[in-house]
């Protein structure tokens, strides 16, 4: 069994059930079917990912303004996705890119993906993160724009603790079932709610579906997406289809697994 926080924690905050976080289906002109599927009455949505074309392109897509249009009517946060690269991407292409998302596609926030783990770069991505809000804030008066920024942290693992303090959502895993099923909940996270912290597996046999989201309970994970795609050579490939076991999937969301 993978090592879990404390029962006595865990009751304290769990949810009783999880929201689903989409890190990025494919593009809306392939995948027309699945993001028609995110706007569905009573799907339990976090976010959606929006990533035009690594990144939000070089002007704005009709097929992606569309989608996203239909996800704000619904009522679903639509997050623009920006590659850190672990801290080497300059400072000002990330704030460009992030201006095209507000401008365009009218973003809720932002999926800060590779995001750095360690307590040096800590600094570097405080800097940014307050001025995505900043950009956020700025845009405020516009029609349709959202008033503060969502920040999602993609670090894919447990970070130095201090990030917890930047970000309004960690991803503190991220990757196949066979890792998933033994991993550790970092002690520290034990001191957050379970809607700051996100999983995302692939991988995922169905017949696993409900053991895994007895995991992400137990570790404190309020938001989750697990699919039984692969990577295929790309890591991006898992998440740019729907699980065979969307439906079930969907169906234990925001209702909890029994202990």
């Amino acid at each position: 069994m993978p090592h879990l926080i404390s029962p006595r924690a865990a009751a304290a905050t769990a949810p009783s059930g999880v929201g689903i976080g989409v890190p990025g289906l494919a593009h809306p002109l392939l995948a027309p079917a699945e993001w028609a599927e995110l706007t569905r009455p009573g799907t339990p949505i976090d976010w959606v990912v929006l990533n035009a074309g690594h990144g939000p392109g070089e002007r704005p897509d009709p097929h992606c303004l569309a989608a996203a249009g239909r996800l704000r009517k619904a009522g679903v946060r639509v997050l623009g996705h920006l590659d850190l690269t672990y801290g080497a991407r300059p400072f000002g292409e990330v704030v460009t890119e992030a201006h095209r998302y507000l401008d365009w596609y009218l973003a809720d926030g932002f999926l800060l993906d590779r995001c750095p783990t360690e307590r040096a770069a800590l600094p570097e991505v405080r800097r940014t993160v307050a001025t995505l809000r900043a950009l956020a804030a700025a845009g405020r008066e516009g029609p349709g724009r959202s008033p503060t920024a969502h920040v999602v942290l993609g670090h894919g693992g447990h970070p130095y603790p201090g990030y917890a303090e930047s970000g309004d959502q960690l991803i503190t895993f991220e990757g196949p079932w066979s890792d998933y099923r033994w991993s550790q909940a970092a002690e520290w996270t034990a001191d957050y709610p379970p809607e700051r912290f996100c999983h995302l597996v692939h991988s995922l046999p169905a017949g696993h579906l409900e053991e895994a989201l007895r995991i992400a309970r137990w570790q404190g994970a309020g938001t989750v997406c697990f699919t039984d795609r692969t990577e295929r050579g790309s890591a991006a490939a898992p998440w740019e289809t729907m699980p065979g076991y969307w439906d079930a999937f969907v169906s234990h969301g925001g209702t909890g697994v029994s202990e």
